[in-house]
């Protein structure tokens, strides 16, 4: 008689060598593709999010009233004081707090980004963005599918970062239109690195908080990396095929 509740495999009629050992590789492989499609739905939804509101605070008039006034240094400062306190608080917050503190970022950025709407025109922004998108899903499919280890790749690449954020000051203290587009060139550059980096870096992660309590956190600051990958992308990028008004 069968025992149904022995874990070990057989090998008789209708078994297959290693039917153990595949099962549990389908299961990983699924686990591991909600996960990343979770990372996805977030990030997606996050940058829909800050569209909408962008568009909607720009186009109401609300913004140029705004923009005239000091309050602009404080949405301009808002999202990054999101993330700050989304990065430090991690370990201390709880997942649903996490989740609410992400789409008030992505609200918060929406209105930061509105300003672009009086800079660039509309027709150049949805180009950018769709150009920006299918560049997105490139490099992060080159990311989640290559074998080479990114990490040394990516450690250079946040060096990138915070020498970009040096020449950005520099280049407002001391304008210099070609310090502004070597900016530009080596922030889509940097970003787009980062794209399949942070990519590679969560695939990776997964192994680490499948089926543990950080697995939801995980999830959403995976989101806030690439969502911040895709929007500095963008933003740069709008620099060179931004059409201004």
């Amino acid at each position: 008689m069968a025992n149904w509740n022995d874990p070990q495999p057989r090998m008789g009629f209708g078994a297959a060598p290693g039917l153990s050992a595949t099962g549990a590789r389908v299961g990983y492989d699924m686990g591991l593709r909600r996960y990343m499609l979770s990372i996805y739905n977030y990030m997606a939804s996050g940058v829909l999010l800050s569209g909408i509101v962008a568009l909607l605070f720009a186009s109401s008039g609300a913004a140029a009233a705004v923009f005239a006034t000091p309050l602009r240094w404080l949405i301009a400062l808002a999202p990054l004081g999101f993330v700050m306190a989304m990065s430090f608080g991690l370990n201390r917050m709880q997942t649903g707090t996490l989740r609410m503190l992400f789409w008030a970022f992505s609200v918060a950025m929406g209105l930061s980004l509105s300003s672009i709407f009086f800079v660039y025109t509309g027709p150049s922004i949805a180009t950018t963005f769709f150009a920006t998108a299918a560049a997105f899903a490139g490099l992060s499919l080159v990311g989640y599918t290559t074998k080479k280890d990114l990490s040394g790749f990516g450690t250079f690449l946040i060096m990138g970062v915070w020498g970009l954020l040096a020449a950005m000051i520099i280049n407002m203290i001391w304008p210099s239109q070609g310090l502004g587009l070597a900016i530009s060139l080596l922030g889509v550059v940097i970003f787009a690195g980062l794209t399949a980096y942070d990519t590679q870096r969560l695939k990776m992660m997964y192994d680490q908080v499948a089926g543990s309590d950080m697995m939801g956190k995980v999830v959403i600051m995976g989101a806030l990396s690439l969502y911040l990958d895709f929007i500095n992308m963008f933003t740069f990028l709008l620099q060179f095929m931004g059409d201004r008004r």
